[in-house]
């Protein structure tokens, strides 16, 4: 046993990365929206409800199912007064105890309601397929979330990198600036410049971790992984997306917002709720037969003669007269929630539309911030070489030198952040569409 886990320290002595890499997941974007999706809590809540849903519509179809009755009594009379004696009549004589089987059985079935049964089975179907585009709409949520985490991670690794590269040109410069005193060249405050500016942004590089641990933990939630696991990130498609006119996405977000279409559905269910009330105004027409078993003998199974056996055909009409005049209120009632439905999709589209033209925008600035830090990195890059020339032949001071820098790499980093939001800007369009895989 000692020897064993001796043996096991010396392997992770020797290979650390074995027993890491064991933590690490590496996952593209559309890997990690798969994956989303499969493990959302969200998303199994949802098939849960369209699950009873479904199940309900089968309930509802049984109604229009005859309906099939049975029952069997047995029944004892003790009589201990069993003389009868009417008038002058001859006495009656009973029994002292008897006992009788009666059985009988029935079906039913409504050959006509008015269209209650049919109205019944149509709005559930449409209750069914409003949770199915619930569904729809949760996945949508779900990919979405993945999206923006995947690319919040993606733009701290990229900041990182950057004040990774940052730090090594720092290291070079403090090693010459060191260099530089010795030969008298420059001043110790000089040096202890460059030391300053190495602490700043090694306390940077520390919050760029601390955040890139908070988002890959959430990460690791959204995806359903252990909270343990360090996900290693494929670089998402950077290439800048050429959008279609304005109007092109608000006409997709019309024909494809779940919320519009479950509008649709909502008054669809409320013309048939009309119908519906209107239906119970009508009469109910239904057949059935009945079945009878009679075996007044007391004995379980009767002799001959004993017992009858009488069957009836039959059918029946009702009619609740009353409602001819006590559904109009209610038929108004479901005419006024039916208009507000129609309101309702009106200000719906009005709130797609401005979130369509918002993000439509959004993304639009997105491009134009790239070719302008594009151009910014271009003059930092000059400005920073021409500064690094001035310093080495002692005609900047370091101050300018930092400063120099610190701006071309603070460019590097907004570039890349930028680059990351136009990305995010793009399927944040796309989600408000209803369709954010396109």
């Amino acid at each position: 046993m000692i020897h064993n886990t001796i043996k096991l320290s010396f392997v992770a002595f020797l290979f650390p990365g074995m027993l890491y890499a064991q933590n690490i997941k590496k996952l593209s974007l559309q890997e990690a929206i798969e994956l989303g999706i499969t493990n959302s809590k969200n998303l199994k809540l949802s098939q849960s409800k369209i699950d009873e849903a479904v199940a309900k519509l089968e309930s509802v179809k049984d109604n229009a199912l005859p309906t099939a009755t049975t029952s069997f009594l047995y029944s004892h009379a003790e009589i201990p007064t069993n003389k009868l004696s009417l008038g002058s009549a001859d006495p009656i004589h009973l029994p002292n105890r008897a006992d009788a089987f009666v059985g009988t059985a029935a079906v039913e079935q409504i050959v006509y309601g008015g269209g209650k049964l049919k109205y019944a089975e149509a709005s559930t179907k449409l209750l069914t397929d409003v949770a199915r585009l619930d569904a729809d709409k949760n996945r949508e949520e779900v990919s979405y979330a993945v999206i923006n985490t995947y690319y919040s991670l993606f733009k701290v690794l990229q900041s990182k990198k950057v004040v990774a590269q940052n730090l090594e040109s720092i290291a070079g410069q403090l090693k010459q600036s060191q260099r530089f005193f010795e030969q008298g060249i420059v001043t110790k405050n000089d040096v202890l410049r460059f030391q300053l500016q190495q602490a700043n942004v090694s306390l940077t590089e520390m919050e760029i971790e601390n955040n890139r641990k908070v988002i890959n933990y959430n990460l690791d939630i959204l995806l359903g992984l252990d909270e343990a696991t360090d996900i290693e990130i494929a670089d998402p498609d950077n290439a800048l997306k050429t959008v279609s006119p304005l109007s092109s996405y608000m006409d997709l977000a019309l024909s494809n917002r779940q919320e519009l279409k479950q509008v649709d559905l909502q008054n669809k269910v409320a013309d048939i709720n009309i119908k519906s009330i209107q239906a119970s105004t009508m009469p109910t027409v239904g057949v059935g037969a009945n079945l009878y078993y009679i075996n007044p003998s007391g004995k379980f199974i009767p002799p001959t003669n004993q017992y009858i056996v009488p069957m009836t055909l039959g059918a029946n009409i009702s009619w609740n007269i009353g409602s001819l005049w006590t559904t109009k209120n209610k038929v108004t009632e479901a005419r006024i929630q039916q208009k507000n439905v129609d309101i309702q999709k009106g200000i719906l589209s009005d709130q797609v539309k401005t979130e369509i033209n918002k993000n439509y925008q959004d993304y639009q600035l997105t491009l134009s911030k790239i070719k302008v830090l594009e151009t910014s990195i271009a003059q930092a890059t000059e400005n920073d070489n021409l500064l690094a020339s001035k310093y080495k032949n002692n005609v900047a001071s370091a101050i300018d030198r930092i400063d120099a820098e610190t701006l071309l790499y603070q460019a590097k980093i907004n570039l890349e952040l930028a680059k990351a939001d136009a990305g995010l800007a793009y399927y944040t369009l796309l989600k408000s569409t209803g369709k954010i895989s396109q």
